[in-house]
């Protein structure tokens, strides 16, 4: 499995050859709560780095879950739709929301790693 990068927005993003897989990280799913509802994007949208993409609805509130890098939406986990849970339980795993094929697979690199996504999620951010 590639390394895991982290967005400012509380994303994670896993590149496997030409698709990267999206979720969102424990942190966010702490925060959130119990995940009630999804909202997916339909493949074959492109989309740019920073834009909202789906949503996903707690308890608590409801946000939106951005794209990490810009390029097309190859698929989406339509088993959150009928168990939306699974972010709660698996946020890492059978939790994720989207894959995408980058436009350009480096900017996957210039996302955060595991240690500075931590810090970043302790400062509060």
């Amino acid at each position: 499995m590639s390394q895991t990068r982290f967005a400012a927005s509380h994303e994670w993003v896993r590149l496997d050859g030409d698709t990267a897989t999206v979720g969102i990280s424990d942190h966010a799913q702490n925060a959130l709560g119990d995940v009630v509802f999804v909202e997916l994007p339909e493949p074959g949208r492109a989309v740019e780095a920073g834009e909202a993409v789906a949503v996903v609805e707690s308890v608590k509130a409801a946000s939106d879950i951005y794209a990490p890098v810009a390029g097309t939406i190859a698929a989406a986990n339509s088993g959150l739709v009928d168990d939306p849970g699974l972010v709660n339980r698996d946020p890492m795993g059978e939790g994720w929301f989207f894959t995408i094929t980058p436009r350009d697979a480096a900017d996957i690199g210039k996302l955060m790693d595991a240690d500075a996504y931590a810090k970043h999620a302790e400062e509060g951010n």
